[in-house]
């Protein structure tokens, strides 16, 4: 049977199993008809859209079993060990895109600030450019850090990195280009302000300072921007869905992505606060922390999410789009 005549004998049936119904026998009835569907058409269409359609209904069906079964103590263990990791793993395609997006205008920040050095202060600001300045001409270049109190620059630093997330998520809105103008105008501040330092020679030291609390930080909003494009892709291409349907499956994924990144930004934030001041720690202090920083975002954002989905494949793939 050819694709075409597969969806088309079945395709009403499948739109059905995508209505609610509180009866545990149809929806066993429905899992095992998807089942089958699915099987069939990863032997004789392997490589077409189906799969994944089929897919996407068997696991609202699935996901929809595991939610009602009695594990309300386990739910947030559940939520972190395993919802979490599905969903940042069926979004891996656009966090490498943002990843790469934003890295691409750090560079062209950079590669600005060399060609043409007014651009540091048309970007940065004069004011900021000024203290910096003086604060290397007087030997501590990251002597802001060590401005006012450790508690309170740690409240407000946490409270203004979980806005400034999620700004640059709620902009997905209008179909990804208010996150993408998010990422790229951060992109150039950042590629400026770290060839600022190079420039004066204190580059290296502010890559083991900047970076205790950057990496978290950087990494956290490179997230959050993939979070805000999944809202715009699914507006600009909802496949098989409505649009409102395609919004609705990428709102579940995407709020999932944010909320789990505000313990990310606490903790930068505490670094920034406390640790980061003590810009004469010991090296292997300052690279302990940079490494375990970096480790722990490769490992629970790209390493850990591969892993679950290979131990529940069902559900780990996109809906159609």
């Amino acid at each position: 049977m050819r694709e075409g005549q597969f969806i088309k004998h079945n395709l009403s049936r499948w739109e059905d199993f995508q209505q609610p119904t509180e009866d545990p026998d149809e929806v066993a009835r429905r899992f095992t008809y998807l089942v089958d569907d699915l099987s069939y058409a990863k032997t004789f269409y392997p490589y077409g859209n189906t799969v994944k359609y089929i897919n996407g209904i068997a696991a609202n069906i699935y996901l929809s079993i595991y939610k009602n079964k009695k594990e309300k103590k386990h739910r947030l263990i559940t939520f972190w060990t395993r919802e979490l990791p599905l969903v940042v793993r069926r979004r891996h395609r656009l966090l490498l895109f943002t990843f790469l997006f934003f890295f691409a205008f750090v560079l062209l920040g950079v590669l600005s600030a060399y060609a043409d050095p007014s651009f540091i202060r048309s970007v940065l600001g004069d004011t900021y450019v000024d203290m910096t300045e003086r604060n290397i001409a007087n030997g501590d270049p990251f002597g802001v850090y060590k401005e006012g109190n450790s508690t309170a620059m740690f409240l407000n630093i946490a409270f203004n990195n979980i806005r400034v997330a999620f700004m640059c998520y709620s902009l997905g809105i209008f179909a990804g280009v208010g996150t993408l103008y998010f990422l790229f105008t951060n992109g150039l501040m950042f590629g400026a302000f770290e060839y600022m330092f190079f420039h004066h020679n204190v580059g290296f030291q502010s890559i083991l300072v900047v970076f205790i609390h950057g990496t978290l930080e950087l990494s956290a909003i490179v997230i959050a921007g993939s979070a805000g494009l999944t809202i715009g892709n699914s507006l600009l291409f909802p496949g098989t869905y409505s649009r409102l349907q395609s919004l609705k499956h990428a709102a579940r994924d995407s709020i999932k992505i944010i909320v789990s990144l505000v313990p990310v930004f606490v903790v930068a934030a505490f670094f920034e606060g406390f640790i980061t001041r003590h810009t004469g720690m010991p090296l292997w202090l300052s690279l302990t922390i940079l490494v375990a920083s970096g480790g722990f975002i490769a490992w629970y954002f790209v390493i850990y999410p591969i892993r679950v989905s290979r131990k529940f494949p069902l559900i780990h793939e996109e809906p159609l789009h």
